[in-house]
């Protein structure tokens, strides 16, 4: 199948060089409008320093993303190009049509992803890079950027291998990867939708109700509600949680073994993998 060009997107010409800034640019528009829509209707009343917390979980933002400059520097969309360009991978050995390819690309990266979430729970050493995401005590759009940044080199190393796996289209890498990370943002934001909508969105999409369970410090709770864009695959493998066992502005965040200021602070975050129980 020929890769899909993204010369042209909502009638601008765009070279390749330009499609990581228009992702950054939607990314950046997704991230301001979050934070002011929970600033203005917070459903939790924040328990460690904001300030501080910000400060933490946005230099984790900024390290991350110069891990993956210095070990992948071309990352998904430039493996889907190369792909493309050698013939490798499942769409560009068998010939479908565009469309099923790009809808197939979506679904089989966000069902990688479910699968790559529930793993860091299960197994001990992913575990313990990824409880410096949940050991965030408060939760709000800062906590989507607070990943250690060894675990997100191996996230991207993962589905860079899924990209070239499937020969993904292009286009549709560009359109997963910016529609996941505002998914991301939106999930873990600190505000609730009206109670009718959340039921009703959750029926195929996840919401921030449904998420912020996933932050409880109760580990029945902690695992379960793997996705970020689809609810589908947690209601599928039975890791679907509708309700917390305590109300949304009740329970508590973050892990029970760090119920302090510490994950607050950016030494502690970055060397919390490399810590006992």
């Amino acid at each position: 199948m020929p890769p899909i060009a993204l010369s042209h997107i909502a009638g601008m010409e765009l070279a390749p060089s330009q499609w990581p800034m228009l992702g950054l640019a939607i990314m950046a528009a997704a991230f301001v409008l979050v934070a002011l829509v929970e600033l203005a209707a917070p459903v939790r009343q924040a328990v460690q320093s904001k300030p501080q917390r910000w400060l933490t979980n946005l230099a984790l933002f900024a390290i991350d993303t110069l891990a993956v400059r210095l070990v992948l520097p071309a990352a998904m969309l430039g493996e889907a190009l190369l792909a493309a360009e050698r013939g490798w991978g499942l769409f560009n050995a068998v010939e479908v049509p565009a469309w099923l390819a790009f809808i197939a690309t979506l679904l089989v990266l966000d069902f990688a992803l479910y699968m790559q979430h529930r793993a860091t729970h299960e197994i001990p050493l992913l575990w313990r890079l990824h409880r410096v995401h949940h050991s965030d005590r408060d939760f709000d759009v800062t906590t989507a950027a607070r990943f250690h940044p060894v675990e997100i080199v191996l996230s991207m190393v993962w589905k860079c291998g899924v990209v070239i796996a499937l020969g993904a289209p292009v286009l549709a890498v560009f359109v997963f990867e910016v529609g996941f990370a505002v998914a991301t943002l939106f999930t873990h934001a600190n505000f609730a939708l009206p109670r009718r909508i959340d039921r009703a969105m959750q029926s195929l999409f996840v919401t921030p109700d449904m998420h912020r369970i996933h932050h409880s410090a109760l580990e029945r709770e902690t695992n379960s509600n793997y996705g970020t864009t689809l609810s589908l695959w947690d209601k599928l493998l039975g890791t679907y949680r509708g309700e917390p066992e305590r109300e949304q502005t009740r329970m508590t965040i973050g892990l029970d073994e760090w119920q302090d200021d510490r994950p607050a602070r950016l030494g502690f975050s970055l060397l919390l993998p490399f810590q006992r129980r």
